[in-house]
């Protein structure tokens, strides 16, 4: 039962962690539409990390449901589990002082807000990667679009199932109008600027 469950404390903080590594941990939130480049532009964004010296793990979509969330379907509630999980290894990851780079649809904005939340602040740094819809069926890379508009993919984002867009992302990327390089270099634009590498990170 839950009340018989005690969370133990460690001797080695978060903070010593991510000190360690000369970063702050945080969670680089991916969220769009499938075939938007969320993870073309997140293991790019991971090997440019990489270069510089950072820790990093990058969670995807497909990787994780070939695992950890393999008893999950597509239906909402099962879309709403899957991100709930996520977030959790995600915090995990932040403890251990690592910056989580995580893609994902996430097509809820609930879903998204309750990742956050289980983080501190300037933990979650939600990342708009903005395609036209008409974009995402062009490139198509998995043949699902055309599934899903024969109906052969039930629930799925954009065509059958709702996506709601980020009100208020910390970094909005319109990849109609950007390279995958350029929409690197923003995020890491903002990762100097608001303090999340040590002065030491060139």
């Amino acid at each position: 039962m839950r009340k018989n469950i005690v969370w133990h404390g460690h001797n080695i903080s978060k903070k010593v962690r991510g000190d360690g590594k000369e970063q702050y941990p945080c969670i680089i939130w991916f969220t769009g539409l499938s075939g938007s480049g969320k993870s073309t532009i997140a293991n790019a964004l991971e090997s440019k990390l990489s270069e510089i010296g950072k820790h990093t793990y990058l969670l995807d979509g497909d990787n994780i449901r070939h695992g950890l969330n393999k008893d999950l379907g597509f239906s909402d509630n099962d879309r709403m589990e899957n991100i709930r999980r996520i977030g959790e290894v995600s915090k995990l990851f932040i403890d251990a002082g690592l910056i989580v780079i995580s893609a994902f649809i996430s097509p809820f904005r609930l879903d998204r807000k309750q990742a956050r939340m289980l983080v501190e602040e300037r933990e979650f740094i939600e990342v708009f990667i903005d395609t036209p819809l008409e974009i995402c069926e062009q490139r198509d890379p998995k043949g699902l679009y055309k599934k899903a508009r024969k109906g052969e993919v039930p629930t799925f984002t954009g065509i059958s199932s709702p996506y709601e867009i980020p009100e208020t992302p910390e970094i909005h990327i319109q990849t109609d109008k950007l390279s995958i390089e350029e929409s690197v270099n923003v995020i890491l634009k903002y990762l100097h600027q608001k303090g999340y590498f040590h002065a030491s990170t060139h």
